[in-house]
């Protein structure tokens, strides 16, 4: 049973010939080699739902590479794929663009792969509902957690494959287009405007993201961090309002996170309602029915914001080990609140402890299974799990083993092992049974500490 051995091990990197794709979306992922830059030039019409594009992907083979595939939806028409400037054969069936060389490429060489496509973007529906790239009523934007990258673009869409982007879309000039990282220009022909962005630091192809609408920018600040909101005209007073704590917020993340992980951050309301807030790594997106006025959704604006440290900086390299995003971000929620004057971490923990001894569950957090994986449950015994873990070790311990977590493996990806090993280092008394109870034995344990 994992746990028991309290060896952390060997970390995959996929493509590797040893490695093996993951078990929850086995379907995903590709082996023989890894990409590491994406250059994606995008154009995007918003009343058709068109979409161009050219993807020129920077590869190497870990093996000798004769045939290859990258994950793309059927959904979208390939209309010419190259690899170093030779035009190759291909076929696109079942969501795989495979790709045959007519001079294999050996091991440890560098190729270039460039794929023109065309289509009406949808959402990829599978398990968990629709993801993907989802029109709005005027606009679009791209939730893809966890596998819906390809809806987009060709990409390795495995969480373990992160690599830096250069994200290139044009658009109808009254709109917004942003996509992750810095905007680096914006050029403005006759009725269409061109954004490029740059993501520097590696980004996984879940958390790839592009949101269009006619949106206004405000900067909120420029410390500690630079901050922008991108939203509709008309939701401006209620954005005042309900992410009025948004840069405190960020205050507070960093004293207790560390650092920021990336070169800013944006908030983007889109002027439809969404059922929940998206993900995206150097900003986050929510609904016009999250910015109602009310500061309703305020639990929810520090969960997406500390997924920047928990997920998009530091970033599982197995799906089973959700729990090292979701529980994270919120346990974040909790310490917010506390800190903003509301319910204390201990509180919410005691609050949601019951309901999860309401409701037993018969997986470990550790091993939720891919049905499971987005369940509540998962969210709040993860959450517990840290509470459990910080009442154990004390305050200081607990917050600096939280700093050294998002330091040694910023930018990296980490398994659940890699984390109870660096927790050993925090501790006076072994942990393996706090482990053994919280994250790997179905049944909820008596809740940590005095009752």
């Amino acid at each position: 049973m994992p746990g028991k051995s309290g060896k952390s091990p060997r970390q995959p990197v996929l493509g590797s010939p040893t490695d093996v794709l993951d078990p929850y979306l086995p379907h995903n992922g590709n082996l023989g080699y890894r990409i590491s830059r994406y250059d994606l030039e995008l154009e995007y019409k918003v009343a058709s739902n068109r979409l161009e594009g050219t993807a020129t992907l920077t590869a190497t083979s870990h093996i000798h590479l004769r045939r290859f595939s990258l994950d793309l939806a059927n959904t979208l028409n390939v209309t010419r794929i190259a690899v170093d400037d030779k035009r190759v054969r291909y076929s696109h069936r079942n969501h795989k663009l495979t790709i045959t060389l007519a001079t294999p490429i050996p091991p440890g060489a560098a190729m270039t792969i460039v794929v023109r496509y065309t289509g009406s973007p949808r959402p990829i529906r599978g398990a968990w509902g629709e993801v993907g790239w989802e029109e709005l009523t005027d606009g679009a934007l791209c939730a893809n957690q966890p596998n819906g990258a390809a809806s987009w673009f060709p990409c390795d869409d495995h969480p373990i494959a992160k690599a830096p982007y250069r994200i290139s879309i044009t658009t109808d000039s009254p709109y917004y287009a942003l996509a992750n990282g810095v905007l680096e220009s914006k050029r403005v022909r006759a009725a269409q405007t061109t954004w490029v962005y740059h993501q520097v630091e590696p980004m996984p192809t879940y958390l790839a993201s592009i949101q269009i609408g006619q949106y206004r920018k405000e900067t909120l600040a420029t410390k500690p961090i630079p901050v922008d909101a991108i939203y509709p005209p008309r939701l401006k007073h209620d954005f005042g309002h309900d992410f009025g704590r948004q840069i405190e917020m960020i205050e507070a993340f960093v004293e207790m996170f560390g650092p920021y992980p990336f070169p800013r951050y944006s908030v983007v309301i889109t002027d439809d309602p969404l059922d929940i807030p998206i993900e995206a790594q150097s900003f986050s997106t929510f609904g016009a029915n999250h910015c109602d006025g009310t500061r309703d959704a305020e639990r929810l604006i520090a969960h997406e914001l500390a997924h920047q440290w928990f997920g998009n900086s530091v970033t599982l390299a197995r799906w089973r080990d959700i729990w090292l995003h979701e529980g994270f971000a919120c346990y974040a929620e909790w310490l917010w609140s506390q800190r903003s004057g509301g319910r204390s971490a201990d509180e919410w923990a005691r609050h949601y402890y019951a309901k999860l001894a309401a409701a037993p569950v018969r997986v470990p957090l550790a091993d939720p299974t891919p049905r499971r994986m987005f369940d509540d449950w998962v969210y709040k015994r993860g959450a517990i799990t840290l509470h459990a873990l910080r009442l154990t070790i004390g305050d200081g311990n607990f917050f600096a083993l939280l700093q050294r977590w998002t330091e040694k493996y910023r930018y990296g990806s980490v398994t659940t092992e890699d984390f109870i090993a660096l927790a050993a280092n925090y501790s006076s008394i072994p942990l393996h049974d706090l482990w053994q109870r919280w994250l790997f034995t179905p049944a909820l344990p008596p809740y940590p500490g005095p009752s």
